[in-house]
Parts: structure tokens; sequence; C-alpha cells
């Protein structure tokens, strides 16, 4: 089965370094990738039609770590070709629950309050230990994605509705 088989491809994972002496690599997933990585699926080494592909053998926890062994890399030599390598799965490879979203889903959105008074545009996202945070405009402010100031998302109207207290922005 191949991940990335659809639509649209994502980044999912990065490989970060060699892993021990058989040509494992260590992978740090993005925040919404872990869901499409598995063992037997095929993944892009980037976002273009020609990209290459590789091959999960095999996936696996060391402590908190993801380790991933490709199919055909079998030395840390070879490996280390893949190091700071993305890997890309299709959009639909991805498990978001109903409020979960794509960091680029979320860029570009217009921030708005209640009363519809445009903010700040998003242009990037933050994601931290306690939470993510919108980064809005061009004094690139924070804005913490919590419930307590977001009220809706809306990805086809393009806006994000936001009740902030007076000064975050």
């Amino acid at each position: 089965m191949s991940a990335t088989e659809g639509g649209e491809l994502v980044v999912v994972a990065r490989f970060a370094g060699v892993f021990g002496l058989r040509g494992e690599l260590k992978c740090r997933p993005t925040p919404a990738g872990e869901s499409a990585l598995a063992a037997g699926r095929d993944y892009a080494l980037g976002a273009e039609a020609n990209a290459p592909h590789v091959r999960i053998a095999q996936l696996r926890r060391v402590n908190a770590r993801l380790v991933v062994a490709l199919e055909g890399v079998a030395t840390p030599e070879a490996a280390r070709a893949y190091v700071g390598k993305d890997l890309y799965a299709s959009r639909e490879a991805l498990a978001l629950g109903p409020d979960e979203y794509l960091d680029a889903d979320l860029v570009g959105l217009q921030l708005i309050d209640e009363r519809g008074t445009p903010l700040g545009a998003v242009v990037g996202v933050e994601h931290y230990p306690a939470q993510d945070c919108l980064v809005v405009g061009a004094q690139r402010a924070l804005v913490p994605m919590v419930k307590a100031f977001i009220r809706k998302v809306d990805l086809a109207g393009g806006t994000i509705v936001v009740d902030l207290p007076e000064g975050l922005l």
C-alpha cells in the first residue's frame, strides 16, 4: 500500500540522523504525521510528482524516539544519504480529528474578532510544548491555539474568529 496515493502531498516526518549499525534512521514525525507512518508503505522524498520514493520496512520506538528501517538501506553509510530529508504522504493518509488542522491550512487565514474586525493574517504556526500558536502579521504576534481564544476556524471562508484579551496583539 502506498501512502502517496491520492491528492496533495504533505510532510509527515523528517529523518534526523542515523541510528545504530544496521542503517536505521531516527525519525521526527510532524504533529499530524505520526498517524500516517507505517511499515510496508511508500513515501515520497519531495512534493514534486517525480520525487523519489522510499518504503518503510520496519518502524519501532526506542524510548521516546521513532526509528525507521528503509527497504534497501542496510548500512549507516547508506542511511546518511537520507538524513535531513522529509517524508511526504498524501493528505488522505493523515488521521486528523475534528478540531485539528495542518499548518498549511491555517497560514493565510485572516484573524477576525467576533464583530468581524480584521486583526491580521496568519503567517505561520509555531509548535510549543504547552500549545500551538498562530503567528500573526508582520509583527509576528503569537496567538495560542486554545479554546479560550479561538471561537471558530472557517477554512472555506478564510477566517479564524477569535476572542482575545486586550493587548495580546
